[in-house]
């Protein structure tokens, strides 16, 4: 995939996820993306690798999933473009706590962990304004986790 650092500055522009987001923090943010792709059934990340990224998706699908033992892994949502996919590299000790695998191909933007963390130690104003985002995606995916505990749990007494 080729895509130019101005690309990086586009899709932070027009994210959802950074809808609202100051223009100061953005350039700040700048410094820390990256073009990424991921081919179909290729992973994003697993369960206890390190997490030093986050993505935000725009183009294709990435199934979160939870390893189930002696089988195939729980999707628990699938993130589409426009979503981000990951929050692991914020709360220590930044090791993944899901698996992500490409459903299709992907691109997007990987955003640095390490150079995030290093911008909220010095800036408490952006480390408040992505702990609100983060919150957000957290809650949703915590969200979805319970509705597939559901539906799991009601089949088993089928």
């Amino acid at each position: 995939m080729t895509q130019t650092q101005g690309s990086v500055a586009e899709l932070l522009k027009n994210h959802p996820f950074f809808e609202d987001f100051a223009e100061k923090y953005r350039e700040s943010l700048l410094e820390c993306g990256r073009p990424v792709s991921f081919k179909k059934g290729e992973e994003v990340f697993l369960t206890g690798e390190q997490a030093n990224d986050f993505f935000l998706i725009n183009k294709g699908r990435v199934a979160i999933q939870v390893p189930a033992s002696g089988g195939n892994p729980i999707s628990i949502q699938t993130v589409r473009p426009g979503s981000v996919l990951g929050w692991s590299w914020l709360i220590p000790p930044h090791i993944w706590r899901f698996d992500a695998t490409a459903l299709d191909d992907v691109e997007g933007v990987a955003m640095d962990g390490r150079c995030l963390r290093g911008k909220v130690e010095v800036d408490h104003e952006l480390a408040y304004e992505l702990l609100q985002r983060f919150t957000r995606v957290m809650a949703d995916r915590l969200e979805n986790t319970r509705i597939q505990l559901l539906d799991i749990y009601g089949r088993g007494n089928e």
